[in-house]
Parts: C-alpha cells; structure tokens; sequence
C-alpha cells in the first residue's frame, strides 16, 4: 500500500459517512457529496444491503459526477476523495 493510500485511509476513520439508500444515486446525494468533499476532501460512502449490488455502478456515478477519485472499497463501504486546491 501507497503511503497516500495509508494517509488517506487513516482520514477515512474520522471522515462523514454518506449513506445510499434505497432512494440510490440522486442529484440530491451528488450535491450532498459533493459539498462534503469541498469541506473534508475525503468521504466514506456506506450502501445498504438493498442497493449493494450495484454499488460499482453507483460507485462509477458518484466518482464521475464529483470528479473525485476512489480511495478504496471494503464491504458495503466506499472511500472516495478529491484535493482542493
């Protein structure tokens, strides 16, 4: 592992959580992410057992929509992050 992947996943233990529901990927959880991603850089994105199977897909969404880039999935959990200037 990367010493900016370890750096990284050592913020993602204090970083907010996001939870995709069953209302999935919305323009309303972009927005949402995106906000948190201006202020913290790093986001976990959790998904429930009903929308993980196609939590790549979301994943691919969330990542594309924010320009941000994916850190690292474990599980149900996802830890996407984008550097601000």
């Amino acid at each position: 592992m990367s010493q900016e992947k370890k750096e990284l996943m050592n913020r993602a233990l204090s970083a907010m959580t996001i939870n995709i529901g069953k209302a999935a990927v919305n323009d309303n959880v972009i927005e949402e992410i995106k906000r948190q991603l201006k202020a913290n850089e790093i986001v976990k994105l959790k998904f429930a057992k009903n929308v993980a199977k196609n939590k790549d897909d979301y994943i691919n969404e969330i990542v594309q929509k924010t320009r941000s880039k994916l850190v690292d999935v474990r599980g149900h959990v996802a830890i996407i992050y984008k550097r601000q200037p």
